[in-house]
């Protein structure tokens, strides 16, 4: 090996194995130098290797060696670690999905039924989780979502009124579902929860941050869960947006900075 070659090689490791901590962890440095390694370049590095510890004593020798262990053993449980708390908080929710689409009191529905004019409008659903509609009567939607409404009206209008009725129910408001937006926001309150409505929307429509707020540490409280959020990371496009569903608490704490 050609003099010097020992302190460039070291050289070449330090600076990476730094990057990789400043950009994100152990764990990416880590993995950049295995892809250094099968590019054929670690070869140099294991040869250097031996060549320090076959120079050492054997006290030093076994000390090498079992720091290097414990080190491999840390890289593991860190990165193992790191990828159980990085991952995203908005996890699909089936449960949660359904109660979004659910429909209540005070929702509104447009009902249209193909070459029968007469019958298309906008429909409310009532106090006790029904609806009325031409031929169909009282028809009970509450916990329904839209497609399960126009497949009970089919049912109901051909049954002795309209041969194979096309129907098609369209969500025009969906009032029974709320969120409410609490502490820094200029104009906290009860919101209708909104279609596909995000963590910045609620924020938006709650007139925006206060003065004092904490920006970046907003809190969705959703059941038994707190989730904090980087609600201006988010604004910012340096982090994902956060999906709500009906129910959920988003506060916004006092920042003391």
């Amino acid at each position: 090996m050609a003099p010097g070659a020992n302190h460039r090689q070291a050289e070449r490791s330090g600076p990476r194995l730094r990057g990789g901590v400043a950009n994100g962890g152990l764990c990416r440095s880590v993995a950049a130098d295995e892809g250094y390694n099968a590019r054929g370049h670690g070869a140099a590095a294991d040869t250097t290797e031996r060549q320090l510890l076959s120079g050492a004593d054997g006290s030093v020798r076994q000390w090498a060696v079992a720091a290097m262990a414990a080190l491999g053993a840390l890289t593991a449980i860190a990165c193992s670690t790191t990828a159980a708390s990085t991952q995203d908080p908005a996890t699909f929710d089936v449960a949660g999905a359904v109660q979004a689409t659910a429909l209540g009191a005070g929702d509104v529905l447009g009902i249209r039924v193909y070459l029968h004019q007469d019958l298309d409008g906008e429909y409310t659903v009532a106090a006790d989780g029904t609806l009325t509609f031409p031929l169909a009567g009282q028809v009970h939607v509450e916990g329904m979502d839209v497609a399960q409404v126009g497949a009970l009206l089919r049912q109901r209008l051909g049954n002795g009124y309209i041969r194979d009725p096309q129907v098609i129910v369209a969500l025009k408001a969906l009032n029974s579902k709320k969120i409410f937006v609490l502490g820094q926001v200029k104009t906290p309150g009860r919101f209708t929860f909104g279609d596909n409505m995000t963590v910045v929307e609620a924020v938006t429509v709650a007139g925006g941050f206060g003065p004092m707020a904490e920006r970046n540490y907003t809190i969705v409280t959703r059941g038994s869960r707190r989730i904090p959020l980087p609600v201006e990371r988010i604004m910012q496009g340096l982090a994902p947006n956060f999906p709500l569903q009906p129910g959920d608490i988003v506060y916004v704490p006092t920042s003391f900075l």
